[in-house]
């Protein structure tokens, strides 16, 4: 039996005119070829950075203040000056979409580190150059083969971790617990990891928030251990304003494989139906709840400003 194709959140609709992108680097607009930091950087040497995802819709960006709250905290969090204040990062973003003539369809990736360091080692006090900013923006349109065919997960033995290890309400460029979990979830033959928290309940996928539709209720974690998804925010709203009870609490896999309707959540894909969870199929495909709210949520996205 021929295995299901592989799937992807981020899968998109290929075409050759990111081979020609222009990228932000530290002020200025360069050509993808010329786009590089130093390997000294405390980001390529440490995972030392904080990043946002954002995505451009008929040229404005979706959420852009929520975005920069979560970049700014984050950088507090870890002591890092940007270097650049809010209205100096939306002029870099603008000023790399207007050099690509991109208005629609466009993600973008903001990246700060603490910068380069005088030495190849751990102690943030050798940063001495920095900070970093990066910003790849790229055509992007998310595929709609991915929302009709959904994603497969497979529970993995990789923990959403404690606060006092490294938050994951953090998002740092220290990302290996997650690539660790995709590859485990590769390995058993599914697209991305269903995640636990520390306690065994049901948290996270190792890129995107989770959510189940049971008796057409919507459940999604308490947010303790999981990213504090903008996306995943903005649905939560939409359901209480439009009716549908929506609930942030513990659940277990027991429940999960009971669930009519699961979907993921965030900034690329928006929301991502659910195929399968650990061999379980959910039919229909995509479920009613799914579709009534990616609806919903595209009706917000159009309505955003800045």
């Amino acid at each position: 039996m021929t295995p299901p194709a592989a799937t992807s959140t981020h899968d998109s609709r290929a075409g050759p005119r990111n081979e020609a992108i222009l990228i932000y680097v530290n002020g200025t607009i360069v050509p993808r070829a010329q786009a590089v930091v130093s390997v000294y950087d405390s980001g390529f040497l440490l995972g030392d950075g904080v990043w946002e995802g954002l995505r451009l819709h008929n040229g404005r960006w979706a959420f852009l203040d929520a975005h920069l709250d979560r970049l700014f905290e984050a950088a507090r969090a870890i002591d890092l000056d940007i270097g650049l204040d809010r209205a100096g990062l939306k002029r870099a973003l603008d000023d790399t979409a207007a050099a690509n003539g991109m208005r629609d369809n466009v993600h973008a990736r903001l990246m700060v580190t603490r910068g380069v360091k005088s030495k190849p080692f751990q102690d943030p006090r050798l940063s001495k150059s920095g900070p970093t900013v990066v910003i790849i923006m790229e055509h992007s349109e998310p595929s709609v083969d991915t929302f009709a065919s959904g994603v497969r997960l497979a529970t993995v033995p990789i923990h959403r971790g404690l606060p006092l290890t490294q938050d994951p309400k953090l998002n740092s460029h220290s990302k290996l617990n997650c690539v660790l979990a995709g590859i485990h979830a590769q390995k058993a033959g599914a697209d991305e990891a269903l995640m636990l928290d520390p306690h065994g309940f049901v948290n996270t996928t190792n890129s995107c928030n989770f959510f189940i539709v049971r008796r057409g209720e919507v459940w999604t974690s308490t947010g303790d251990y999981c990213m504090p998804g903008i996306t995943r925010a903005n649905v939560v709203a939409l359901c209480r304003a439009n009716a549908i009870p929506v609930f942030e609490k513990n659940f277990s896999l027991v429940e999960t494989y009971g669930a009519d309707e699961a979907f993921l959540t965030g900034t690329f894909g928006a929301l991502t139906p659910v195929a399968e969870i650990d061999g379980r199929r959910l039919e229909p495909l995509p479920g009613p709840v799914t579709v009534r709210l990616r609806a919903l949520y595209a009706a917000l996205v159009a309505s955003a400003g800045d």
